[in-house]
């Protein structure tokens, strides 16, 4: 009985990260539609209105398995680091992020995971669920 009622919680948590992700998504779908581009041109508000949709489909999609809580939740804060992020400056791609110290140097061993280390403790937020390149 216990079980089951873990479960049941459990279950209610994911049903309300599910709606909130679902919230989420059509914000950013509401966003995309009413976008104006900084510049006012027609093409450029065109543009970043698609880049907007396709970017939400494609992170949403590659997030969509996720299913522990705490991810969630991380990703939840990530997308609406980004939709602040780019309401503020008018901007809807992702603000460029500048490596630490020593974080191209090519070291082996120890040095070469603390170098990795401090990369990863570089990345914002905003950046979670895009890939390193």
């Amino acid at each position: 009985l216990n079980n089951h009622k873990h479960y049941k919680l459990g279950e209610r948590v994911v049903q309300m990260s599910r709606s909130d992700v679902l919230s989420l998504y059509r914000r950013v779908l509401r966003i995309a539609r009413s976008w104006k581009a900084q510049s006012a041109l027609p093409h450029d508000t065109d543009t970043e209105r698609k880049y907007i949709a396709q970017e939400a489909r494609t992170l949403f999609r590659q997030n969509q398995h996720i299913t522990e809580p705490e991810s969630i939740k991380r990703c939840i804060e990530e997308c609406e680091a980004r939709i602040e992020i780019g309401l503020h400056y008018r901007n809807p791609y992702p603000r460029p992020t500048y490596l630490p110290p020593m974080g191209l140097a090519t070291q082996k061993g120890r040095k070469l995971r603390a170098q990795q280390r401090l990369r990863k403790q570089a990345k914002p937020v905003y950046l979670q669920s895009h890939d390193e390149t």
